[in-house]
């Protein structure tokens, strides 16, 4: 499983990720109407906000607030973590093991093959986004634009190391779904999904700030709606890929850990 194999191989997988992505669209669907929470949050949101402004929220701030979310929550999704439960738990992760290239950047693979038929789903979100609010909610400023797509890339990976993680905890448990149900709910309170952060009161949104939920979510929408100002998105930045890196070494470790104890019982 060397990196050369790995390289070569990875415009095969991506194009393969992508055909399933297709074949498989109408399941995509379904994944898309179970993400429309934001556009649920914004109706309640934007009704509140039409008395007087929730903190620096008016009707305005809170459409391209829920609009960003909905758009970042489609861009940076990932359900792999379903297919290695499934995998480890059936004894088909033996077939994968066998080929020339590593399981995880397989998975990873198909994660990011999905992306096109994700964008195509949020676009349109994005373009109404942008007749409803126009730059009113958004930044002007293109350095922060900038900051975006590199946080975004951050959400991404995040969601993905979270998945292979919670994944790889099938090795040692009858099933990872439960733990995956935990993680949503914390995800969903927690990461600016369903409230934005900066609306939590101040003890608690202090312990919110910097756990990786809000990186996953919040933090981007934040930086696309003008909440920070250069200075502040790069230290946030500077925290998201901090988690990116820990997330990498955990689902390292759990891996081989795991791998050895799949070996153990026959797998």
């Amino acid at each position: 499983m060397s990196l050369r194999n790995t390289v070569r191989a990875f415009p095969t997988l991506l194009r393969v990720g992508f055909a399933d992505a297709v074949a498989y669209r109408a399941e995509m669907l379904i994944w898309v109407l179970a993400t429309t929470m934001p556009l649920v949050m914004l109706a309640l949101w934007s009704t509140v906000a039409r008395e007087a402004p929730v903190g620096r929220y008016g009707q305005a701030q809170f459409t391209a607030y829920f609009l960003a979310t909905f758009v970042v929550r489609q861009i940076t999704g990932s359900w792999v973590f379903y297919d290695i439960n499934f995998a480890v738990r059936n004894g088909t992760l033996a077939m994968r093991l066998l080929r020339p290239v590593h399981p995880l950047w397989a998975y990873a693979a198909e994660a990011l093959a999905a992306m096109p038929m994700r964008i195509v789903v949020s676009l349109p979100v994005a373009i109404v986004a942008w007749f409803v609010v126009g730059w009113a909610g958004m930044t002007h400023d293109p350095f922060l634009w900038a900051v975006w797509l590199v946080s975004i890339a951050g959400s991404w990976m995040i969601t993905l190391l979270v998945n292979l993680l919670i994944g790889c905890a099938a090795f040692f448990l009858e099933s990872s779904l439960k733990v995956m149900d935990a993680w949503l709910v914390a995800f969903f309170v927690f990461s600016g999904y369903l409230i934005p952060i900066d609306l939590f009161p101040p003890r608690l949104r202090a312990a919110v700030e910097w756990l990786p939920f809000r990186f996953q979510i919040g933090f981007p929408v934040e930086v696309v709606t003008g909440a920070h100002d250069r200075g502040a998105a790069l230290a946030l930045l500077a925290g998201q890929w901090a988690w990116v890196a820990a997330g990498l070494a955990a689902t390292a470790l759990v891996w081989r850990a795991g791998l050895r104890r799949f070996a153990a019982y026959g797998g």
